[in-house]
């Protein structure tokens, strides 16, 4: 399933910020990422900022003569490849010997080549400014049609789906803020993951626990999935059901959502985002952080705060004001 970001760039500074972003949601340390813009098109200042976003505080021009230049990132070593010196059949040449590379590719003027990115961006001058379109083909994704079959097999009650797509809905009016702000996300990869994120929440149910009307009876499917997660807390069963689906990615997203101590790391956007987004959800109403840790600590602790509960309300806090959900 092809994922897809379109953002309008309408400086190079903004340019810039936007390349920054596009490092926050890289999946894998083995990537190739494919330039498409006419000369003056902004390629080079997008990739600059990538590869600041990478930890790189080299001086960056794009290598035209040289055709390669590599740096060293915090996700090892990054190609920056241009191809505009390049017939076609010499392009496809040049870059068969970087195919065994295993960190990143940043190839300008990817269409002189027959390869496929993983990632392909495309920036198109238009007015006073560009349009900036990424195309992510490096991370598999189930369809929506897959979520009803297993939500479906596992019998997850109602209220909990009601959750989970009221979390998608909030999720996506969130991205789209972030994305008119320049910054570059995975819409579908944020879609999937909220609506799958409490899959397995009925592994965390037990009695008295505050979990909803139908907690004491449970589904003869849901011990089947105790079982073979024993030992797990749903946000680490779901993420395991994924990987065994062929999903590792998506699974890295859903596996951090929950509050944790310690925090878990959450590198990329999507991550921040679904957990941010999870603890703006009230069953199914969009509230404040403050009122949704109240509704917490009325179901789990009679309503007292508790030096966990604190912590927790403080990580989300400060992953709002990251985002820049709070003036």
């Amino acid at each position: 399933m092809l994922d897809s970001c379109s953002i309008w760039l309408p400086d190079a500074e903004f340019t810039r910020k936007a390349g920054v972003s596009l490092a926050s949601t890289l999946y894998r340390q083995n990537v190739t990422i494919g330039f498409n813009g006419e000369l003056g098109a902004g390629k080079t200042t997008f990739i600059q900022g990538f590869l600041k976003g990478l930890g790189i505080s080299d001086s960056i021009t794009s290598p035209t003569y040289a055709l390669e230049q590599r740096y060293e990132s915090d996700l090892g070593e990054v190609i920056h490849i241009d191809l505009y010196r390049l017939e076609a059949g010499k392009a496809d040449e040049f870059l068969h010997s970087s195919d065994d590379h295993l960190g990143v590719r940043c190839i300008e003027w990817i269409e002189r080549s027959t390869l496929k990115p993983d990632i392909l961006v495309t920036l198109t001058e238009k007015d006073e400014g560009r349009e900036l379109t990424v195309e992510f083909n490096d991370m598999p994704l189930p369809t929506e049609e897959d979520i009803v079959a297993w939500r479906k097999e596992v019998a997850l009650p109602d209220r909990i789906c009601q959750h989970c797509d009221a979390v998608r809905t909030h999720a996506l009016d969130l991205a789209k803020q972030l994305q008119d702000r320049g910054v570059i996300l995975r819409p579908q990869a944020l879609t999937i993951a909220a609506l799958i994120h409490d899959l397995l929440r009925f592994i965390d149910f037990v009695p008295g626990g505050g979990h909803g009307p139908d907690e004491s009876t449970e589904a003869p499917e849901w011990e089947v999935f105790k079982k073979k997660y024993e030992g797990k807390e749903h946000e680490a069963a779901c993420a395991a059901l994924l990987r065994e689906r062929g999903y590792s990615e998506l699974a890295s997203i859903v596996e951090v959502h929950g509050l944790m101590t310690p925090a878990p790391d959450r590198p990329t956007i999507e991550q921040r985002l679904l957990f941010y987004t999870d603890k703006c959800v009230k069953m199914d109403e969009v509230v404040t952080l403050e009122e949704r840790f109240e509704d917490f600590r009325v179901r789990y602790t009679d309503g007292k705060h508790t030096k966990e509960g604190d912590i927790w309300y403080a990580q989300s806090l400060q992953i709002e004001k990251d985002l820049g959900f709070t003036a």
